[in-house]
């Protein structure tokens, strides 16, 4: 035998500043928008906002709260839509989808439904509702993706590509 492998792995760790001494303050129905070049930072913001990713310094309030402790009370109050990431199950009809996010997020049936109705139809997607998530196309699944974001009526939402696919 020339030479044989099995199970090897090689990790190379690489720092690499990805925000740099951002300070903002956003009050309560003020929209904001992040506008940069590919890798300056903006997902990564986002993250950190949402709880996802602990920033390495500073201080990071929303909602009065600090988002990497992921409070059910945080996450009952925020949504997150990321353009690249799907939170919809891919072989189940939205509309069941939809009813497990009522589930989780514990919303009452008659706000669950006027919610569901306003969206779908504000969004023209009605008809789609007992589709796969799978068999529709990018932006009919990214209009499922801002419902599913919006059916909790939550108080903060980030969005990171959400636009993706629509017309």
């Amino acid at each position: 035998m020339m030479g044989s492998i099995r199970s090897v792995f090689f990790r190379q760790w690489e720092n690499k500043l990805a925000v740099n001494d951002v300070s903002l303050d956003v009050e309560a129905g003020e929209i904001l928008g992040l506008l940069g070049a590919n890798g300056a930072g903006k997902t990564t913001l986002v993250k950190i906002l949402a709880g996802i990713i602990h920033p390495s310094s500073g201080e990071v309030s929303v909602l009065g709260q600090d988002p990497w402790r992921r409070k059910n009370e945080f996450r009952r109050n925020i949504a997150l839509v990321m353009g690249q990431k799907a939170q919809l199950w891919w072989d189940l009809p939205a509309a069941d989808c939809f009813l497990l996010l009522r589930e989780i997020y514990q919303i009452p049936r008659p706000e669950y439904r006027e919610s569901l109705d306003f969206l779908a139809e504000k969004l023209d997607v009605t008809d789609l509702l007992t589709t796969q998530i799978r068999r529709l196309s990018l932006g009919e699944r990214m209009k499922m993706e801002l419902i599913a974001t919006l059916l909790h009526r939550p108080q903060v939402v980030f969005l990171d590509e959400p636009t993706i696919g629509l017309d």
